[in-house]
Order: structure tokens, then C-alpha cells, then sequence
């Protein structure tokens, strides 16, 4: 596939109104398939090591999708330089969206049912360890209550007794709860539940849980939906986002001066 085919492919997926370009390397890679450029905005891709075009696809999407989150955070600030070794939350969830497009028009596909022995697995992974851990952890979480309520009424400290007791660190204590709180459908697996339960409304919860059952969205791209829309909720705009972040990177170099400070009088007086 020549580099102009792979770009039109790409922006046929998605416009970008921010020139690219596309390299083809000619080399094969053992650390990476490709990487992006985001100061001179260029996608290279090692060519040598996919066997298929889909594959190459696969990795340039990828690149492709640290593109469009440069185009758009320049958007909103224009001296911004992308770090394309970062994958945020907001870049899982960009790329699978670009990847379900990109399966819907035909220029890829991940093609794991057409793998019968794969196929079979897949099924004995969801039905009998997905779901059966699902299963596991809510009944659990049913136990930790039923624990909490014994302790409460011997008076006994509860946070004790999971640290030393049951040698559960806290922040797992309070997940397995929440989802033996709620009805979750385990059929989603246990950590795919623990952000159903965290959600508090029972119409959104159910909204949520509908999303991973219905397959195709990666946990990111759910997590990112959530939060764009509690964004919206709120009343957020990228300009108010962009300040709030500013005042706590200002509190955050405040205080590290600071300890930089301390840090080095007592340098001096040793």
C-alpha cells in the first residue's frame, strides 16, 4: 500500500484539517510499528514488520489518532506540542472509536470469529472466567458488607480488621463493596463492574452496564464517554478545563519550589 493510499484511507476515517504526511521506513522494528511526529506532524510506519496490510492499518490508525489529538488540542491552545509516547485515557478512547469506523467502511478487521479455535476460546473466557469472577466478586462484596455490619455492632474496627486480618489493601475493599452494592451484571467482568458501581444513578448505571454489553467500545472509550458527559453535566468547556488545569499546575510548581528550597538549605548546612 503507497503512503498517499494510506492517508487518504486515514482521512477517510476521519478529516483532519491539520496536514499530515506518511512514511513508509523500508526498515523492520523490534521496539516499535510505528511513531508519530507531532512538531512536524508525521506518521512513520515500519513497513517491515506486518504481514498484512490490516496489520499496517492497525498501526497506522494508531498514529493516526495522536495526530488528531494534537490537531485538537492546538485548537484550543496553538503552542501545543503533543508527546506522542503518551497514551492517555482520551487516546484509548479515540483510537478504538477510529477502529470501529475504520471496521464499518472495511479497510480493517480484527477477524477473531472467523478463528474457530480462538472463537471457542473467547467464549470459555467470557462465559466461565469473565463472568464466573464477576459472580465471585459480588458475593464477596455481599461478604465485606455483612463483615462491616458484625464489626460496627461488636465494635470492633473495621479498618483494622481488613488490614491485619484479611490483609485486603483498602482501595480493593472498597471496589469489591460497591459492586456487591449493586445490581451489575457480571456477564461485563469485575472491572468493567467496579465503573458500573461507581455510578451513582441507577438509570445511568444501566446506561453504562448497556454499553459494555453491547461490545465493540473498549473500557477507555466508556470511561472517556463518562466523563465527557459529566463534563457537559457541569457545564465545562475546554477554556475552563484548560484554567483549572493551569491553577493546580501553579500550586503544584508553588509547592515543589518550595520544597526545592527547604531541599537545598539543608544541603548547605550539612
Amino acid at each position: 500500500m503507497e503512503n498517499e493510499k494510506i492517508k487518504q484511507l486515514l482521512m477517510e476515517i476521519e478529516e483532519s484539517k491539520l496536514d499530515f504526511s506518511v512514511i513508509q521506513t523500508g526498515k523492520e522494528s523490534k521496539r516499535v510499528n510505528g511513531f508519530y511526529k507531532p512538531d512536524t506532524h508525521e506518521i512513520y510506519l515500519h513497513n517491515k514488520n506486518f504481514k498484512t496490510d490490516n496489520q499496517l492499518v492497525y498501526t497506522a490508525v494508531h498514529e493516526y489518532t495522536h495526530h488528531l489529538v494534537t490537531e485538537k488540542q492546538q485548537e484550543i491552545n496553538p503552542a501545543y506540542v503533543g508527546n506522542a509516547k503518551v497514551h492517555t485515557q482520551e487516546f484509548w478512547a479515540k483510537f478504538g472509536e477510529l477502529l470501529g469506523i475504520a471496521e464499518q467502511k472495511g479497510y480493517y478487521s480484527l477477524g477473531w470469529e472467523n478463528n474457530p479455535e480462538l472463537k471457542e476460546l473467547t467464549e470459555d473466557i467470557k462465559v466461565n472466567y469473565l463472568e464466573k469472577n464477576g459472580q465471585l466478586m459480588q458475593e464477596f462484596g455481599k461478604k465485606l458488607a455483612k463483615a462491616w455490619e458484625l464489626c460496627k455492632e461488636a465494635d470492633i474496627r473495621y479498618e483494622d480488621y481488613i488490614d491485619r486480618v484479611l490483609c485486603l489493601p483498602r482501595s480493593a475493599e472498597r471496589d469489591i463493596r460497591k459492586v456487591g452494592a449493586v445490581e451489575v451484571n457480571p456477564a461485563i467482568g469485575f472491572d468493567n463492574m467496579k465503573v458500573v458501581a461507581s455510578v451513582k444513578k441507577k438509570d445511568d448505571r444501566a446506561n453504562v452496564e448497556q454499553e459494555f454489553l453491547q461490545g465493540g467500545k473498549s473500557p477507555s472509550t466508556v470511561r472517556e464517554m463518562m466523563k465527557q458527559k459529566a463534563a457537559q453535566s457541569r457545564g465545562e468547556d475546554p477554556k475552563s478545563k484548560l484554567e483549572k488545569e493551569k491553577n493546580r499546575l501553579e500550586k503544584t510548581i508553588a509547592q515543589l519550589t518550595q520544597r526545592l528550597e527547604v531541599v537545598e538549605e539543608s544541603l548547605a548546612n550539612l
